[in-house]
């Protein structure tokens, strides 16, 4: 399955909605996504499954790079 993840690069910081970045892993759970990400100091937003149309139309943006958990 593959995730898309938004996060704040410092966890440490105050959250601002305009430095959200976003990357993209595939994996077989949200758990191994966190477990994956624990070692990178970010302040994870949010973990979203992509299915159908919405995986293929984020497949086709610029900033697809998929990473392997």
């Amino acid at each position: 399955m593959i995730y898309k993840v938004y996060y704040q690069e410092n966890a440490l910081e105050v959250p601002v909605r305009e430095n959200t970045k976003s990357l993209y892993l595939e994996a077989s759970s949200e758990r191994e996504v966190r477990q994956y990400l624990k070692d990178r100091n970010y302040n994870i937003e949010f973990i979203q499954l992509l299915e159908g149309n919405y995986l293929e139309y984020e497949k086709n943006s610029p900033d697809f790079r998929l990473e392997n958990a």
